[in-house]
């Protein structure tokens, strides 16, 4: 993790332009937590919330990852299939090698369904049906997989399937399948399957159910897991994706070729929680110190201990004429930790308060240390922007506000 070295007076400004907008109380700063020791080859723990990476060793060097595949493959199908269609199974899904739910050829089973035995049982031939049903054929899904990596930024992924055995230029990273997992488990559909622990579905062959037991044991091992995926073959050896929920905080673990995943997931996982806890950066509604503004949206982020200290904002008015504008929004606060950009949160006018501005400009600390010689004209470009919609929606009326 990459530390700034500041002096007092540094540190004063950062800490001062940083918080005094929002209020925001200092944090005394502390050194960088201690780093965690894996089995893997390829290693990644990811914030689900802010898709922050928090720990990475060869995060992004391409590897084989066997059915760690198939999260890619429930996204693609949850995103652009129709739960409730039932998927016939064609003679190459029921004869796919490998992890099975024992399709036969011929049988018809709805889409959620067979998501559940792709994710629980790792079925390949439901992996096979899905892609045919869902792409029109396998190549076509697997041309949606890579659509779907590509739009996501996964710089390090290439599918040649969607089951994930063993295949020339078959891909991907610890990195890349941590931001892919993230992005999954905020689809609600996606987060019910993989949490599940035991399914049942109708069985058309016999006078039993199915009933497919998820092979992830995390979700029995540790406390507050969720998902999300198990993965084997020959050549890629054990992967692991796992996830766990605690105190309103969901991280996620990546481990490609790993002899001992199970104990490196919860060595992880408790390494995140007490590491990197969830903290609110700001909220709704949240006054902005010296404009008649508020946030429009709450803002959380996992810190290290003294990180808070490198935390700042700077805010962006609209100009009147645009459409945002019009619609209500005022602007937009970046926030930086150091010089990273981590989020942006809208800010708008507080609905219960009538438009007033300032009787005192609002120093420049409080705006933003960017902001010095011009801070006057843009202010002056404030004001005007306010008339100008004050005299547009309202006839030269005070608001009444919204």
């Amino acid at each position: 993790m990459r530390r700034v070295c500041l002096s007092i007076r540094q540190l004063g400004v950062l800490v001062v332009a940083g918080c005094i907008l929002l209020g925001i109380p200092p944090i005394m700063v502390s050194a960088a937590p201690s780093p965690v020791y894996t089995h893997a080859r390829g290693v990644a723990l990811i914030d689900v919330e802010s898709g922050r990476l928090l720990y990475s060793s060869n995060g992004d060097k391409p590897m084989k990852i066997a059915s760690l595949t198939k999260i890619m493959t429930a996204i693609v199908a949850i995103e652009h299939g129709k739960l409730s269609d039932m998927v016939k199974t064609s003679v190459r899904a029921a004869g796919r090698e490998g992890s099975s739910i024992y399709l036969k050829k011929g049988e018809e089973m709805s889409l959620q369904n067979m998501l559940y035995g792709l994710m629980l049982r790792s079925g390949n031939d439901a992996a096979t049906a899905i892609s045919e049903h869902v792409g029109g054929s396998e190549e076509g899904f697997v041309h949606m997989m890579n659509d779907k990596a590509q739009m996501l930024g996964l710089t390090n992924t290439q599918f040649m399937n969607p089951h994930g055995l063993d295949a020339e230029g078959h891909y991907s990273s610890a990195n890349d399948l941590a931001k892919l997992t993230a992005y999954a488990l905020k689809n609600p559909t996606f987060k019910a399957i993989v949490k599940t622990k035991v399914k049942t579905a109708p069985n058309p062959n016999d006078e039993w159910d199915y009933s497919w037991k998820n092979k992830n044991r995390m979700l029995t091992m540790y406390e507050g897991a969720d998902g999300v995926k198990t993965g084997y073959t020959k050549q890629a050896l054990r992967c692991l994706v796992s996830s766990a929920t605690r105190n309103g905080q969901q991280l996620a673990v990546v481990t490609l070729n790993d002899g001992d995943d199970w104990l490196d997931h919860q060595k992880l996982l408790n390494w995140g929680f007490s590491n990197y806890p969830l903290s609110e950066v700001t909220h709704k509604g949240q006054p902005i110190n010296g404009y008649p503004l508020a946030v429009g949206r709450t803002l959380l982020y996992p810190f290290a201990e003294g990180e808070k200290e490198e935390l700042h904002s700077k805010l962006t008015l609209l100009d009147a004429r645009t459409a945002a504008y019009s619609l209500g929004e005022r602007g937009h606060l970046d926030w930086f930790l150091g010089e990273a950009k981590i989020g942006s949160t809208p800010v708008y006018e507080p609905q219960s308060a009538r438009i007033r501005l300032p009787e005192h400009p609002a120093s420049a600390m409080q705006r933003d240390t960017a902001e010095t010689a011009d801070a006057k004209p843009w202010k002056e470009s404030f004001l005007h922007a306010y008339k100008l919609t004050l005299s547009t929606l309202f006839g030269g009326k005070e608001a009444a506000g919204w």
